[in-house]
């Protein structure tokens, strides 16, 4: 089981959220996704969210990523606002300071792994720091598979391609949505340590939705959703101890329904 790291940092934050609200379906019989959730992320730190389906995990996710306006409230990547940004900006904000990991990978099939990398710099027209992109390469171990399509890797493979994509421009975080649920357990383990090494040796910002309580404790914190609210905030306690902490959530959930 990995060691849980409590980095020093200076306690600046990465993210912020403030009476963060989400509702869909303003006709008929309204959501609420999120119900005036507040959270912070300090840099150089990793945060697992956790919760059943429905609770509003993947909606804060997605909000505090800028991928989704929510319904009221703020978020602060960094010192920036979103809801300040026009859409123009906000996308640009996306691709310079926010690294994004996806269990679906969303590689693109007719570029090379290198290729691949290289798009966020591409479509922000960075020139590629080389030394940093040679270090991120070497990091996720595809120093001789650059020249190879996604097809031709494992999907651990295309996973790790996936972290260095989001790595490329030294964003302030990256969110990864469920980034091992389609991973068997020894590729998810190396994809997860992957994670982990990046938040201990480069000081980046981890924010990680994930249902498996083997993956969080892979991290610092571990944060527990229900019915669109943050109901447990813990220190990272071990795979066994999140377990029991998210069983005795769902039978303290089931007895008041």
């Amino acid at each position: 089981m990995p060691v849980p790291h409590h980095p020093a940092g200076s306690g600046a934050i990465a993210v912020r959220v403030e009476q963060l609200t989400r509702v869909y379906g303003g006709d008929g019989q309204p959501v609420t996704a999120l119900g005036g959730v507040d959270a912070a992320f300090a840099r150089g730190t990793f945060t697992a969210v956790m919760g059943p389906s429905g609770s509003g995990k993947s909606t804060l996710l997605q909000s505090a990523a800028g991928l989704d306006r929510p319904t009221s409230g703020r978020v602060w990547v960094g010192a920036t606002e979103l809801s300040q940004l026009s859409e123009t900006a906000l996308t640009k904000l996306r691709r310079t300071e926010i690294g994004f990991v996806f269990q679906a990978f969303n590689l693109i099939g007719a570029l090379t792994v290198e290729e691949n990398i290289l798009l966020p710099l591409r479509l922000s027209k960075v020139r590629p720091d080389r030394r940093w992109i040679a270090e991120v390469v070497d990091r996720v171990g595809l120093g001789e598979r650059l020249k190879h399509r996604p097809a031709a890797l494992s999907g651990g493979q295309q996973q790790r391609v996936a972290i260095a994509r989001a790595l490329a421009m030294r964003p302030k975080v990256i969110f990864c949505d469920e980034p091992t649920g389609a991973l068997d357990t020894q590729t998810a383990a190396e994809v997860l340590a992957l994670l982990r090494a990046v938040v201990t040796d480069q000081g980046q910002t981890v924010i990680m939705v994930t249902h498996d309580p083997v993956a969080a404790s892979y991290a610092d914190r571990v944060m527990v959703l229900a019915d669109g609210r943050i109901v447990r905030d813990m220190p990272q306690l071990g795979a066994n101890r999140i377990a029991e902490e998210l069983a005795s959530l769902g039978r303290a959930r089931a007895v008041r329904s």
